[in-house]
Protein backbone atom coordinates (compact mmCIF):
# COMPACT_ATOMS: atom_id res chain seq x y z
CA UNK A 1 0.00 0.00 0.00
CA UNK A 2 1.26 3.71 -0.88
CA UNK A 3 2.27 5.56 2.39
CA UNK A 4 -0.14 8.33 1.40
CA UNK A 5 -3.08 5.78 1.39
CA UNK A 6 -2.03 4.51 5.03
CA UNK A 7 -1.90 7.84 6.26
CA UNK A 8 -4.91 8.96 5.18
CA UNK A 9 -6.92 6.15 6.44
CA UNK A 10 -4.49 6.47 9.46
CA UNK A 11 -5.96 10.05 10.01
CA UNK A 12 -9.36 9.98 8.87
CA UNK A 13 -9.75 7.56 11.97
CA UNK A 14 -8.14 9.30 14.17
CA UNK A 15 -10.24 12.51 13.29
CA UNK A 16 -13.25 10.65 13.43
CA UNK A 17 -12.59 9.28 16.81
CA UNK A 18 -11.43 13.08 17.96
CA UNK A 19 -14.01 14.55 16.81
CA UNK A 20 -16.23 12.21 19.12
CA UNK A 21 -13.76 12.60 22.16
CA UNK A 22 -13.45 16.26 22.27
CA UNK A 23 -17.62 16.48 22.36
CA UNK A 24 -17.27 13.48 25.33
CA UNK A 25 -14.27 16.11 27.08
CA UNK A 26 -16.94 19.10 26.55
CA UNK A 27 -20.23 16.77 27.90
CA UNK A 28 -17.77 15.48 30.74
CA UNK A 29 -17.23 19.32 31.42
CA UNK A 30 -20.47 20.68 31.55
CA UNK A 31 -21.43 17.46 33.50
CA UNK A 32 -19.06 18.35 36.46
CA UNK A 33 -19.86 22.39 36.22
CA UNK A 34 -23.28 21.36 36.85
CA UNK A 35 -22.55 19.53 40.11
CA UNK A 36 -20.74 22.63 41.62
CA UNK A 37 -22.81 25.44 43.52
CA UNK A 38 -22.56 27.96 40.55
CA UNK A 39 -20.45 25.93 38.49
CA UNK A 40 -17.98 28.75 37.79
CA UNK A 41 -15.91 29.14 34.52
CA UNK A 42 -13.14 27.55 36.28
CA UNK A 43 -13.98 24.29 35.52
CA UNK A 44 -13.95 25.06 31.40
CA UNK A 45 -10.15 25.88 32.30
CA UNK A 46 -9.22 22.54 33.42
CA UNK A 47 -10.83 20.87 30.63
CA UNK A 48 -9.05 23.08 28.02
CA UNK A 49 -5.72 21.72 29.67
CA UNK A 50 -6.57 17.88 29.19
CA UNK A 51 -7.54 18.74 25.82
CA UNK A 52 -4.02 20.24 25.30
CA UNK A 53 -5.52 23.33 23.98
CA UNK A 54 -5.11 26.01 26.71
CA UNK A 55 -2.62 27.51 25.52
CA UNK A 56 -4.05 28.42 22.12
CA UNK A 57 -7.29 29.32 23.49
CA UNK A 58 -5.76 31.96 25.12
CA UNK A 59 -3.65 33.45 22.21
CA UNK A 60 -7.33 34.29 21.04
CA UNK A 61 -9.23 35.06 24.25
CA UNK A 62 -8.45 36.73 27.30
CA UNK A 63 -9.76 34.89 29.55
CA UNK A 64 -11.64 31.40 29.90
CA UNK A 65 -15.54 31.52 29.92
CA UNK A 66 -17.96 28.39 29.56
CA UNK A 67 -19.78 29.68 26.43
CA UNK A 68 -16.13 30.72 24.96
CA UNK A 69 -15.00 27.38 25.93
CA UNK A 70 -17.51 25.00 24.87
CA UNK A 71 -17.86 27.24 21.34
CA UNK A 72 -13.23 26.83 20.64
CA UNK A 73 -14.00 23.28 21.41
CA UNK A 74 -17.12 22.80 19.51
CA UNK A 75 -16.50 24.79 16.42
CA UNK A 76 -13.85 27.26 16.15
CA UNK A 77 -12.03 27.06 12.35
CA UNK A 78 -8.70 28.26 14.10
CA UNK A 79 -8.67 25.22 16.81
CA UNK A 80 -7.50 22.35 14.48
CA UNK A 81 -8.66 20.06 16.96
CA UNK A 82 -12.38 21.13 17.61
CA UNK A 83 -15.32 19.21 16.75
CA UNK A 84 -15.79 20.76 13.61
CA UNK A 85 -12.59 21.00 12.20
CA UNK A 86 -12.03 17.00 12.66
CA UNK A 87 -14.90 16.28 10.81
CA UNK A 88 -14.00 18.35 8.01
CA UNK A 89 -10.27 16.75 8.23
CA UNK A 90 -11.69 13.31 8.47
CA UNK A 91 -13.81 13.52 5.27
CA UNK A 92 -10.62 15.55 3.53
CA UNK A 93 -8.62 12.38 4.32
CA UNK A 94 -11.39 10.38 3.57
CA UNK A 95 -12.06 11.96 -0.04
CA UNK A 96 -8.06 12.02 -0.57
CA UNK A 97 -8.56 7.55 -0.07
CA UNK A 98 -12.10 7.73 -1.41
CA UNK A 99 -11.32 4.21 -3.68
CA UNK A 100 -9.69 2.48 -0.43
CA UNK A 101 -13.13 2.97 1.27
CA UNK A 102 -16.58 1.42 0.84
CA UNK A 103 -19.71 3.20 -0.68
CA UNK A 104 -21.42 2.33 2.85
CA UNK A 105 -18.26 3.89 4.60
CA UNK A 106 -18.10 7.68 2.81
CA UNK A 107 -21.87 7.91 2.88
CA UNK A 108 -21.67 7.81 6.69
CA UNK A 109 -19.01 9.99 6.54
CA UNK A 110 -19.99 12.90 4.22
CA UNK A 111 -23.46 12.68 6.06
CA UNK A 112 -21.68 13.57 9.39
CA UNK A 113 -19.91 16.48 7.87
CA UNK A 114 -23.30 17.84 6.16
CA UNK A 115 -24.94 17.29 9.37
CA UNK A 116 -21.90 18.61 11.79
CA UNK A 117 -22.22 22.09 9.10
CA UNK A 118 -25.90 22.46 9.72
CA UNK A 119 -25.77 22.10 13.63
CA UNK A 120 -22.26 24.16 14.18
CA UNK A 121 -23.12 26.81 11.46
CA UNK A 122 -23.50 29.12 14.37
CA UNK A 123 -23.19 29.29 18.16
CA UNK A 124 -24.48 26.67 20.33
CA UNK A 125 -26.58 27.69 23.03
CA UNK A 126 -26.42 26.16 26.26
CA UNK A 127 -29.81 23.88 26.10
CA UNK A 128 -29.08 22.56 22.66
CA UNK A 129 -25.67 21.19 23.65
CA UNK A 130 -26.39 17.71 24.93
CA UNK A 131 -28.42 17.09 21.88
CA UNK A 132 -25.91 17.95 19.47
CA UNK A 133 -23.45 15.84 21.72
CA UNK A 134 -25.59 13.14 20.97
CA UNK A 135 -25.48 13.80 17.25
CA UNK A 136 -21.92 13.84 17.19
CA UNK A 137 -21.73 10.23 19.29
CA UNK A 138 -24.24 8.93 17.10
CA UNK A 139 -22.90 10.34 13.27
CA UNK A 140 -19.46 9.22 14.96
CA UNK A 141 -21.00 5.43 15.78
CA UNK A 142 -22.64 5.53 12.03
CA UNK A 143 -19.25 5.70 10.69
CA UNK A 144 -17.85 2.79 12.89
CA UNK A 145 -20.47 0.88 12.19
CA UNK A 146 -20.38 1.25 8.39
CA UNK A 147 -16.80 0.85 7.92
CA UNK A 148 -16.94 -2.56 10.93
CA UNK A 149 -19.60 -4.23 8.58
CA UNK A 150 -18.42 -3.62 5.45
CA UNK A 151 -14.49 -3.48 5.19
CA UNK A 152 -12.24 -6.42 4.12
CA UNK A 153 -9.67 -7.16 7.11
CA UNK A 154 -6.47 -6.64 5.20
CA UNK A 155 -4.18 -3.46 6.06
CA UNK A 156 -6.88 -1.12 5.10
CA UNK A 157 -8.73 -2.52 8.00
CA UNK A 158 -5.84 -2.53 10.10
CA UNK A 159 -4.24 0.59 9.71
CA UNK A 160 -7.89 2.28 10.30
CA UNK A 161 -8.21 0.71 13.16
CA UNK A 162 -4.80 1.40 14.93
CA UNK A 163 -5.87 4.91 14.29
CA UNK A 164 -9.13 4.44 16.10
CA UNK A 165 -7.01 3.12 19.35
CA UNK A 166 -4.63 5.33 19.58
CA UNK A 167 -6.82 8.36 19.05
CA UNK A 168 -9.11 6.31 21.98
CA UNK A 169 -6.91 6.00 24.38
CA UNK A 170 -5.51 9.50 24.39
CA UNK A 171 -8.52 10.38 24.80
CA UNK A 172 -9.63 8.27 27.80
CA UNK A 173 -6.58 9.09 29.62
CA UNK A 174 -7.23 12.95 28.95
CA UNK A 175 -10.40 12.30 30.42
CA UNK A 176 -9.75 10.82 33.28
CA UNK A 177 -7.02 13.20 34.27
CA UNK A 178 -10.00 15.91 34.01
CA UNK A 179 -11.66 15.05 37.06
CA UNK A 180 -8.66 13.57 38.75
CA UNK A 181 -6.12 15.99 38.70
CA UNK A 182 -7.84 19.24 37.39
CA UNK A 183 -11.35 19.50 38.28
CA UNK A 184 -12.02 18.00 41.78
CA UNK A 185 -12.24 21.01 44.69
CA UNK A 186 -10.25 19.98 47.21
CA UNK A 187 -9.05 17.05 48.91
CA UNK A 188 -11.58 17.21 51.63
CA UNK A 189 -14.25 16.54 49.15
CA UNK A 190 -13.06 12.78 48.01
CA UNK A 191 -15.58 10.67 49.07
CA UNK A 192 -18.12 13.24 49.23
CA UNK A 193 -21.63 13.56 47.55
CA UNK A 194 -20.17 15.85 44.95
CA UNK A 195 -17.12 14.09 44.41
CA UNK A 196 -19.22 11.17 43.19
CA UNK A 197 -21.17 12.80 41.55
CA UNK A 198 -18.24 14.14 39.70
CA UNK A 199 -17.21 10.45 39.20
CA UNK A 200 -20.91 9.65 37.80
CA UNK A 201 -20.48 12.31 35.26
CA UNK A 202 -17.03 10.94 34.35
CA UNK A 203 -18.63 7.89 33.89
CA UNK A 204 -20.89 8.63 31.64
CA UNK A 205 -19.38 10.96 29.02
CA UNK A 206 -17.18 7.83 28.10
CA UNK A 207 -20.57 5.47 28.01
CA UNK A 208 -19.17 3.65 31.13
CA UNK A 209 -21.37 3.94 33.97
CA UNK A 210 -24.12 0.91 33.33
CA UNK A 211 -20.83 -1.46 32.80
CA UNK A 212 -19.29 0.25 35.53
CA UNK A 213 -22.17 -1.10 37.84
CA UNK A 214 -21.98 -4.59 36.64
CA UNK A 215 -18.67 -4.72 37.46
CA UNK A 216 -18.35 -2.92 40.91
CA UNK A 217 -21.94 -2.88 41.86
CA UNK A 218 -21.81 1.51 40.99
CA UNK A 219 -20.12 2.43 44.48
CA UNK A 220 -17.91 5.39 43.66
CA UNK A 221 -14.54 4.65 44.63
CA UNK A 222 -11.45 6.47 42.42
CA UNK A 223 -9.36 3.58 42.81
CA UNK A 224 -11.89 1.43 41.30
CA UNK A 225 -12.78 4.02 38.41
CA UNK A 226 -9.30 4.19 37.42
CA UNK A 227 -8.73 0.85 37.62
CA UNK A 228 -11.74 0.10 35.00
CA UNK A 229 -11.02 2.96 32.73
CA UNK A 230 -7.16 2.22 32.64
CA UNK A 231 -6.50 -1.92 33.40
CA UNK A 232 -9.67 -3.58 32.58
CA UNK A 233 -9.41 -5.03 29.10
CA UNK A 234 -13.23 -5.53 28.76
CA UNK A 235 -14.22 -2.37 28.75
CA UNK A 236 -13.63 -1.17 25.44
CA UNK A 237 -12.22 2.64 26.28
CA UNK A 238 -10.12 1.13 28.63
CA UNK A 239 -6.13 2.26 27.74
CA UNK A 240 -5.68 -1.93 28.19
CA UNK A 241 -8.72 -2.51 25.70
CA UNK A 242 -6.97 0.07 23.38
CA UNK A 243 -3.52 -1.58 23.19
CA UNK A 244 -5.00 -4.98 23.13
CA UNK A 245 -6.38 -4.24 19.52
CA UNK A 246 -3.44 -1.40 18.46
CA UNK A 247 -0.79 -4.58 19.30
CA UNK A 248 -3.33 -7.30 17.38
CA UNK A 249 -3.36 -4.47 14.35
CA UNK A 250 -0.02 -3.60 14.19
CA UNK A 251 0.77 -7.82 14.45
CA UNK A 252 -1.61 -7.96 11.39
CA UNK A 253 0.35 -6.00 9.56
CA UNK A 254 3.98 -7.47 10.43
CA UNK A 255 2.04 -10.61 9.14
CA UNK A 256 1.31 -8.70 5.88
CA UNK A 257 4.18 -6.98 4.78
CA UNK A 258 6.61 -9.59 6.62
CA UNK A 259 8.68 -7.22 8.73
CA UNK A 260 8.73 -5.08 12.03
CA UNK A 261 9.55 -1.68 13.25
CA UNK A 262 9.98 0.08 15.73
CA UNK A 263 6.51 1.19 16.65
CA UNK A 264 5.85 -3.14 17.41
CA UNK A 265 8.31 -3.22 20.89
CA UNK A 266 6.83 0.41 21.59
CA UNK A 267 3.58 -0.79 21.26
CA UNK A 268 4.51 -4.41 22.70
CA UNK A 269 5.77 -2.40 25.89
CA UNK A 270 3.00 -0.43 26.85
CA UNK A 271 0.66 -3.40 26.73
CA UNK A 272 2.60 -5.02 29.02
CA UNK A 273 2.78 -2.39 31.03
CA UNK A 274 -0.42 -1.98 31.26
CA UNK A 275 -0.76 -6.05 31.63
CA UNK A 276 1.84 -6.47 34.58
CA UNK A 277 1.12 -3.33 36.75
CA UNK A 278 -2.04 -3.05 39.41
CA UNK A 279 -4.16 -0.12 40.26
CA UNK A 280 -2.30 0.41 43.48
CA UNK A 281 0.98 0.75 41.99
CA UNK A 282 -0.48 3.27 39.29
CA UNK A 283 -1.95 5.28 42.38
CA UNK A 284 1.48 5.00 44.60
CA UNK A 285 2.86 6.56 41.61
CA UNK A 286 0.52 9.25 40.90
CA UNK A 287 -2.42 8.79 39.10
CA UNK A 288 -1.73 12.32 37.11
CA UNK A 289 2.01 11.26 36.40
CA UNK A 290 0.83 7.71 35.12
CA UNK A 291 -1.45 9.18 32.81
CA UNK A 292 0.60 12.39 31.97
CA UNK A 293 3.67 9.29 31.03
CA UNK A 294 1.09 7.10 28.69
CA UNK A 295 -0.27 10.41 27.07
CA UNK A 296 3.53 11.06 26.04
CA UNK A 297 4.20 7.20 25.25
CA UNK A 298 0.97 7.37 22.99
CA UNK A 299 1.73 10.36 21.42
CA UNK A 300 5.41 8.68 20.51
CA UNK A 301 3.98 5.18 19.06
CA UNK A 302 1.90 7.36 16.78
CA UNK A 303 5.12 9.15 15.40
CA UNK A 304 6.92 5.52 15.19
CA UNK A 305 3.77 4.26 12.62
CA UNK A 306 3.77 7.21 10.69
CA UNK A 307 7.89 6.73 10.45
CA UNK A 308 8.13 3.16 9.84
CA UNK A 309 5.11 2.58 7.29
CA UNK A 310 6.77 5.95 5.37
CA UNK A 311 2.76 7.70 5.72
CA UNK A 312 4.51 10.68 3.72
CA UNK A 313 5.95 9.07 1.03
Amino acid sequence: MLGRTANGLYWMFRYIERAENIARLVDAGMRVSLTRSGGGDEDWDGVLQSAGAHEEFLEHHEKVTSADAIDYMLRDKSNPSSVMSCIEYGRNNARMVRTALTRETWEATNEFWIELKNLLGRKVKAAELPQIIDVIKHRAGLVRGAFHGSMLRNDLYNFSRIGTFIERADNTARILDVKYYVLLPAAAQVGSSLDNAQWESILRSVSAHRSYGWVYDAEYKPANIADFLILNGRMPRSLAYCYEKIVSNLGHLSEDYGERHKAHDTADAIKATLQKTTINRVMDQGLHEFLELFVNRNAQLGQEITDGYRFYQ
